[in-house]
Formats: structure tokens, C-alpha cells, sequence
């Protein structure tokens, strides 16, 4: 089980249903979540601020392409660079959207933190196949 997950989502329904099955599968004790990148970046940033010795980093992040504000590309790009990856270079990154399109997944494999490439919605029988190293 993890200690910490965060999902980034626009829809709050899919977030709502991500909550829902992480929980149900005993993924992981904690789940916080942001409507896009943007607040994802805030949410990052508190826990830098915050950092001490009992400060939980998300060991897991799923991750959304499509949303407003900032998407999931934008999101990626940043936390890609030294500021974010020194700090979250234990957390796994993993693209759940709703599409398949090839580029998309091939594009994702460029992002070393990104460990997985999935359709939406998030099951239970996903939760069981992924594998965090």
C-alpha cells in the first residue's frame, strides 16, 4: 500500500470515482487531488514549503492530459525540471486519460517519472497490475 497518491483531473466526477476505487482497493492511506496542473503545482509546492522530517510525498501521481488552466503536458514539462524532480525523484507518475491516441503514449515514454500510459476510467483490476519501483 501507498502512503500518499495524488489525482489530477478536471472532471470531478472521475475524481470522485478515482477516490472511490483507490480506496475500495486499499491503494493507498491518503489521496489528495487538483482540478489541473496548475493547482497540482501549488499542491507540490505547500509540501516544499512545509517540508519536514514527517512530510508524506506522494509516492504516485495519475495524471490527466486534457484540462483546462493547465494540462497535463504543461504539467509534466515542469515538473520535469530540476526543481521538481531533485525534490519527487521517489514519485512515480501515471497517464490515465480518456485517450489512446499512439502519440500520446509515445510522447509520455519521453518523461522518465511517467511509468504507465491508461485509458480512463481507473478499476480495480488496474490498481492490481501496476507495479511501483
Amino acid at each position: 500500500m501507498l502512503s500518499k497518491i495524488l489525482c489530477v483531473d478536471d472532471d470531478p466526477i472521475t475524481l470522485m470515482l478515482c477516490k472511490k476505487v483507490i480506496s475500495k482497493a486499499e491503494f493507498s492511506n491518503e489521496i489528495d487531488t487538483a482540478p489541473n496542473g496548475e493547482k497540482a503545482l501549488l499542491y507540490l509546492e505547500n509540501i516544499i514549503e512545509e517540508k519536514n522530517d514527517d512530510t508524506q510525498f506522494p509516492e504516485l501521481i495519475f495524471l490527466d492530459l486534457n484540462m483546462p488552466v493547465m494540462n497535463g503536458w504543461e504539467f509534466l514539462d515542469i515538473f520535469s525540471t530540476d526543481k521538481y524532480s531533485k525534490v519527487f525523484k521517489n514519485t512515480k507518475v501515471i497517464v490515465l486519460s480518456s485517450t489512446i491516441d499512439p502519440k500520446d503514449i509515445e510522447k509520455s515514454k519521453s518523461y522518465p517519472m511517467v511509468i504507465n500510459f491508461l485509458s480512463k476510467p481507473i478499476t480495480l483490476e488496474i490498481l492490481k497490475s501496476i507495479e511501483i519501483k
